[in-house]
This record gives C-alpha cells, structure tokens and sequence, in this order.
C-alpha cells in the first residue's frame, strides 16, 4: 500500500472516530433515503432489506431512491447534504471508480464509510459441453487452445468482470472477452452454448445449476460459502491467492458528523448480525456482514490496491 493512500486511510478512520455531540440526540427528525441502484438488482435488494431492518430503530421511515446504475447513484450520494438523511448503499463502483473512468469522486475524500453491507463470491460456471470439470482442467485446456475460448462479461468494471480478468491474469491464459449489456443476455447466450464460460453471481446462477443447465467449477471467494455449500474456492481447486469478492458498502457524503455516522452504524450492524438478516440476505445470494467503518475503509484500500493494478493492466475504461 503505498504511503500516500495510508495517510488518506488514517485521516479518514480519524475523522469517523471523532465523538459526536448533541446531533446524535434528536437525529433522526424525517425520513432517511437510501441511494442506490437500479430496482432489482443485488444493491436494490440489499437496500430494501436494510431500510425494513433498520426504520423501527431509527423511528423514522426509510425509503429507498433507486438510480440508474454506473456512476450515477454515487454522484447523486456525493452532492447530497451530509445532514445523515442521506446513504448510499453500493458495490465496487464507489472504490474503483477512480481507476475506470475520468473525473470520478474520490470515495476517501467525498464519502464517509458506515458499515460492509454484505459479500457474495462470484461463481465461476461453464457450460456443460466444455471437457472440464475443475479449475485445472479448465486451465490446461485454455492454455492448450490459446484464443480458441470466450468469456462473457456484463458491465464494464463489475466485480463479475474483474474476477474473470484476475482469472485471465493469474491463470496465464489466452481467452476473448465478449461484453454483453445485462447478465440476461450473456446468461443465455452461455446456456447457448455461445460463449463458453462466465464469472457470475450466485443468486444469478443458482437455478442454472440446480437445473444442469450450466456447471460450476469454483467460486471466488477465498474460502467456502455458505450460498453453494460444497463448491470449492478457485484458489483451493488449481489457483492459489485467487480472490475476488463482490462487495457492498454503506456510505454518508463527506462531512456528516460522526454523531451520525456512529448511529447509523450501530443501528445497521444491528440488524445485519441478526438471524433475519442472515436468513433473508442469503436467500437473495449474498451473505450479510457488519463491521465498523474503520473496517469497510481497509477492505476498500486493499482491493483500490489490488483491483487497481488489474484494471490498469488490463486497460479497462468506462471512458
């Protein structure tokens, strides 16, 4: 980790660990939002479940403002009041914006973490007509037939698209990347036999699986999820130090007193620690986490760090 981004890190975790004050008392006063994504998504999802779990504790009523996707809900996050009545509940896209496109909001200067929201592994699947049936195999067999073999990937920059890029990248192999604009699409077109492997989420692909539609040969995460039991990690089935996890985070703009930021969390925490969380939140195809915001700070400097080098290497721009 470089210096400059460790002196960031700490003045962040810094300003959070500040005590609050009289604020905190009569907060909140009118109903919260939550910004997020696009209705149906895994942040959509996420944040409807947060909003119900949390709006009794708080006593107010929180809504959820769904944006599009991209950029577009961390910026409407940025310029909003850091009155607390504002969050943002988001993937990657907030850390590694940075790295994808020009004039993106810096997420250790215009945010304030609050808590990691939930986790999932990405699933590496195939489809069954491949002759593969592990990681090592998958491997020999691409590096037997450099160029011969395509992935699908949706949404430039996603956690699904850079673990299939880290894959490419640690695994030494020759593979042609074909975009596609929603996991619909390229999900069929694999099913189709048009493509032959993706990286994906494991609410995505689960009916797939259970149908034998597709085969799964590893998930992205370093050690076993509870959402596929018995389905080995990537890195314990032919690539060891693979890990790539899809994340979600709740964030305030820059600013909001740590009052606020300090309630908030607990009242999040609270309920993503809780049996229902943990029961409905796998029910979608996430695990629910929980921490402090001096954790989700780490977490997102390690995979800025991380991530960032294979972005660039792999010259990947939303540009």
């Amino acid at each position: 980790m470089s210096p400059i981004l460790n002196a960031r890190i700490v003045a962040t975790v810094a300003l959070i660990a500040v005590a609050g004050g009289a604020q905190g008392q009569t907060y909140p006063s009118k109903t919260v939002r939550i910004v997020t994504s696009g209705v149906g998504g895994a942040g959509d999802v996420v944040s409807r479940l947060i909003a119900q779990g949390i709006s009794a504790g708080l006593g107010q009523q929180v809504i959820v403002d769904n944006r599009s996707s991209g950029a577009i809900p961390v910026e409407v996050a940025v310029k909003a009041r850091p009155d607390g009545y504002t969050m943002l509940v988001y993937g990657s896209t907030v850390w590694l914006g940075p790295f994808l496109r020009a004039n993106a909001p810096d997420p250790l200067r215009d945010l304030m973490p609050v808590t990691l929201a939930a986790t999932a592994p990405n699933i590496l699947v195939v489809h069954p007509s491949l002759p593969v049936k592990s990681v090592k195999e998958l491997i020999a067999l691409t590096r037997s037939r450099p160029g011969a073999l395509n992935y699908a990937i949706t949404g430039t920059g996603s956690s699904p698209h850079l673990a299939a890029e880290l894959f490419r990248s640690m695994a030494r192999v020759e593979i042609v990347r074909i975009g596609y604009k929603g996991a619909g699409a390229a999900l069929a077109d694999l099913i189709g036999g048009q493509v032959q492997m993706t990286f994906a989420t494991a609410g995505s692909v689960m009916p797939m699986l259970k149908s034998g539609r597709l085969r799964a040969l590893g998930m992205s995460s370093a050690k076993p999820s509870a959402l596929l039991p018995g389905l080995t990690p990537i890195a314990a089935a032919g690539l060891p130090g693979y890990e790539s996890v899809s994340t979600s985070g709740v964030f305030v703009p820059a600013g909001t007193p740590a009052a606020l930021v300090q309630r908030l969390n607990a009242e999040i925490v609270r309920f993503l620690h809780s049996t229902e969380a943990k029961e409905k939140f796998l029910s979608v195809g996430v695990e629910s986490a929980g921490t402090s915001p001096e954790q989700l700070t780490i977490t997102m400097s390690a995979e800025m760090s991380r991530m960032g080098k294979v972005i660039r290497d792999a010259g990947i721009r939303e540009d």
